[in-house]
């Protein structure tokens, strides 16, 4: 029973995060805690491992590709991550880690744009907020693009809508505009196990929301406050990452649903549909484009002195 009440407390926290995905990654949780599949578990850990030192090489790879620094963005998104490894595929971003690299490349002077790689269902909506207000002030130092190659949901959608442009790959899907938290009575299963609880607090809303007894109106009040105070900053971010009024993300834009790139794009939720190729193909014509007219400058220069 102690694991459920663990799970019970992981649920509690708001989340942005696809439902379905948060109820397996809930399922690990319970399995760690409760010290089930121990080997398998550390198979899972090495292959996340292997997956997160694959990504970084590929960056390195790739970050020499005409000044184009790729930023993966994989699994689920927490303040602190890559601790869990998720039901998506293996590992977590950590916001904090991506600030850091983000922060990197755009002190990077052979790094002219910025790509951000997205794969993730969501995640917990800490540091999420401020991740994309980073984002959104790198956009004035260098071009940051995104591309939900091939899923940017909830929080990894929020992070998306920072860029200065963004798009989804064809099979691709973006979306899931929500928060949501869970409360889980325990109290019924408990007392069938004989077992009683009794909680010993200060404060009058210290214990509020507790997994040994149900939820009253009161408390469950507070919890949609905190839901809804958390929706009010993504739609926020949204309309602005997109240009759109915050009605139009609330009215439309799926109304919490995923959906596939035709739709995102009708509901302008996305800049335009290709692949992660054609996307750094168009950056680098869109970099070659901004150097011409300033080797023009230069020619017009030599012209001048040429002549004096």
């Amino acid at each position: 029973m102690n694991h459920q009440l663990l799970v019970a407390e992981f649920l509690a926290t708001p989340w942005a995060l696809m439902p379905e995905r948060l109820h397996a990654l809930a399922s690990v949780v319970m399995r760690w805690s409760a010290g089930i599949s121990a080997e398998a578990d550390n198979m899972i850990r090495v292959q996340a491992d292997r997956v997160i030192r694959e990504t970084r090489r590929q960056t390195a790879s790739a970050q020499s590709a005409g000044g184009i620094a790729v930023l993966p963005l994989y699994g689920v998104v927490t303040q602190r991550g890559n601790m869990v490894e998720d039901v998506s595929g293996p590992g977590s971003t950590s916001t904090q880690q991506f600030s850091s690299a983000l922060r990197q490349f755009l002190a990077d002077d052979t790094v002219g744009q910025i790509l951000i790689d997205i794969d993730s269902p969501g995640g917990s909506v800490y540091g999420v907020a401020e991740l994309a207000d980073e984002i959104q002030s790198a956009r004035t130092q260098k071009p940051v693009v995104a591309v939900a190659n091939s899923l940017a949901a909830s929080a990894a959608y929020w992070i998306g809508c920072s860029a200065s442009e963004f798009y989804v790959t064809p099979g691709g899907e973006v979306g899931s505009i929500g928060v949501w938290q869970a409360h889980q009575d325990y109290s019924k299963a408990l007392e069938e196990s004989g077992v009683k609880t009794t909680l010993i607090s200060a404060g009058k809303f210290k214990v509020e929301g507790n997994p040994y007894s149900p939820l009253d109106d009161e408390a469950q009040s507070f919890m949609q406050s905190r839901v809804d105070d958390y929706y009010a900053a993504f739609t926020k971010a949204v309309a602005r990452g997109r240009g759109v009024p915050i009605a139009q993300v609330r009215d439309g834009m799926g109304q919490g649903r995923v959906l596939g790139a035709d739709a995102a794009l009708a509901q302008n939720m996305v800049d335009g549909i290709a692949t992660f190729d054609d996307v750094l193909k168009k950056m680098r014509r869109d970099a070659k484009q901004q150097v011409r007219p300033g080797a023009s400058r230069l020619k017009q220069a030599r012209d001048s002195l040429a002549l004096l």
